[in-house]
């Protein structure tokens, strides 16, 4: 709610503050410019962007095989992603609540977590039911994995609780193995169908079914923002190919940085140069959670880089001018903006909590390679290799509404109005 409320007051106050605050100002806007940020005249003549764009597009096919093979390498550890919930077993092993638990875990033999079992039946009191419970309570002692356990019954005999410890970290593989065997073996076993219905929760089941609602809702998710997002982008830039482009760039990107997340946190790899816990899963709801702030924030600036260099294309009917164009004159400013996330998210990592380290860590590396593989290289060069197809718009597609950004259009005469 906190992030959806600040959203709302900027985008409120860019639509009515900020153009009464410029029109208050006039010219004295430009009073304070700093003399060595932003300088017209070396955005025009080129600078280190300039330089870039030229290296870049004078071999746009190694470009983008170099650009695109080192952003594939990077997503291919996703294969072995493990969702899951950061355990106590990543906590600080100074840290109050991790010494808590460790304590109670070793005076308690049964520790202090459980498997709650829900029997729902028209009565619990019968003896298939009871027959069923006590099948089902011996398969958990012979287990070995299982601590003791209790049963309660409600008033009216409808629905019984039983209550069953489970040892260790509830995000282990060994208790997400133990609940496995309780729900495709054990319960299978003492009930049927007709007996009761049996419901099992607890900290380990929350976590199972946690990631398998994530996983099951993701790819809905990630189809209607990119989905929606090719529709806009079609109808802003009059083309087929930039808004296709856009969406594969998005996917590369976000696919590096789950890949880069997946070899620091849990392969532990370059972890402690950055002083970072190494952690056995990626918690369940950062894929989602990082794919919704990287996606909002690169086609923030991508659709400002395109801007650029459709409207000078629009003007001169030269892709390669138009590409180096757009670059120059938006390089500083996208580059200015990814550190400046950086920073933040930089320092959202810096602390000791596993789960915000990689929140931090993947937003920053992913803007990281937003900013200056794909907006800085793969993009121009794509652009360039592409040539006049990257405006290509079939006929068919006349009809669709012209949406300009800038608010200016080209009319009969061949002069521009604004709107």
């Amino acid at each position: 709610m906190g992030a959806i409320l600040v959203v709302g007051a900027t985008v409120l106050a860019a639509l009515t503050l900020l153009p009464a605050v410029l029109g208050l100002l006039g010219d004295r806007v430009n009073w304070l410019t700093l003399p060595f940020i932003g300088r017209r005249g070396e955005a025009e003549s080129g600078g280190v962007w300039g330089w870039t764009t030229k290296v870049v597009t004078a071999q746009p096919a190694i470009s983008v095989l170099l650009s695109g093979g080192l952003l594939i390498a990077l997503t291919v550890p996703i294969l072995n992603f493990n969702l899951g919930n950061i355990g106590i077993s990543t906590l600080p092993e100074d840290s109050n609540s991790r010494h808590a638990f460790d304590v109670l875990n070793r005076e308690f033999s049964d520790g202090v977590l459980t498997a709650d079992i829900v029997i729902d039946a028209p009565d619990v009191n019968a003896s298939a039911v009871q027959s069923g419970i006590a099948e089902l309570t011996a398969s958990l002692d012979e287990d070995g994995f299982f601590g003791a356990s209790k049963i309660e019954t409600n008033e009216s005999g409808d629905l019984a609780l039983l209550t069953v410890a489970m040892p260790g970290d509830f995000s282990s593989s060994e208790s997400k193995s133990a609940l496995k065997r309780l729900r495709n073996d054990y319960i299978p076993a003492a009930f049927d169908d007709e007996t009761a219905d049996i419901f099992v929760g607890g900290p380990t089941a929350e976590t199972v079914d946690s990631v398998e609602t994530q996983e099951d809702y993701l790819p809905f998710v990630f189809t209607f923002v990119l989905g929606f997002s090719f529709l806009l982008l079609l109808l802003v830039f009059r083309s087929i190919v930039v808004p296709l482009k856009a969406v594969v760039m998005n996917l590369l990107s976000v696919g590096a940085a789950y890949g880069i997340l997946v070899l620091v946190f849990q392969e532990g790899i370059g972890n402690e140069v950055f002083g970072f816990r190494e952690s056995p899963v990626i918690e369940s709801w950062l894929p989602l959670f990082l794919f919704a702030i990287l996606f909002g924030l690169s086609m923030d600036y991508h659709v400002f880089l395109l801007s650029r260099i459709k409207e000078r294309y629009d003007e001169t009917g030269d892709n390669t001018a138009s590409v180096a164009y757009g670059l120059r004159q938006t390089a500083g400013i996208i580059t200015g903006a990814a550190l400046i996330m950086v920073a933040v998210f930089g320092g959202m990592a810096s602390g000791e909590l596993v789960t915000f380290q990689q929140v931090g860590f993947g937003l920053a590396v992913a803007i990281i390679l937003d900013a200056t593989i794909i907006r800085m290289v793969l993009v121009p060069a794509s652009m360039e290799l592409l040539g006049d197809w990257n405006w290509y718009f079939p006929t068919w597609l006349e009809w669709l509404p012209e949406i300009h950004i800038v608010g200016a259009e080209v009319v009969d005469t061949g002069q521009a109005s604004t709107n």
